[in-house]
C-alpha cells in the first residue's frame, strides 16, 4: 500500500510503499495524536524507516490495497 504524507511548511511529500494494512496506519496514527506523541515511525518494503514529528502533520493519504494488474484484460 502507498503512503504518502504532507509536511508543513514543506514543498514536497513523502511517499512510500509499506506492508502495513490502512487499518493499521490509521490506529498507528490516531493513537499518536491522541497522546499527544512527538513523532509518527513508519518502514516501507525494503525496509527503510521514516519518522515524522506529528506538530508538522498535514495530511496523510493513504493508497488503495489492491494489487495492481499487469498484462491485458479480456
Amino acid at each position: 500500500m502507498e503512503i504518502r504524507i504532507g509536511i508543513i511548511n514543506t514543498g514536497r511529500e513523502l511517499s512510500f510503499d509499506t506492508g502495513a494494512s490502512a487499518d493499521e496506519i490509521r490506529s498507528q496514527v490516531a493513537a499518536a495524536l491522541e497522546q499527544s506523541a512527538s513523532h509518527l515511525n513508519f518502514s516501507d518494503v525494503k525496509g527503510n524507516s521514516y519518522i515524522v514529528p506529528t506538530a508538522n502533520l498535514g495530511y496523510i493519504e493513504l493508497g488503495t490495497e489492491e494489487l495492481r494488474r499487469v498484462g491485458f484484460v479480456a
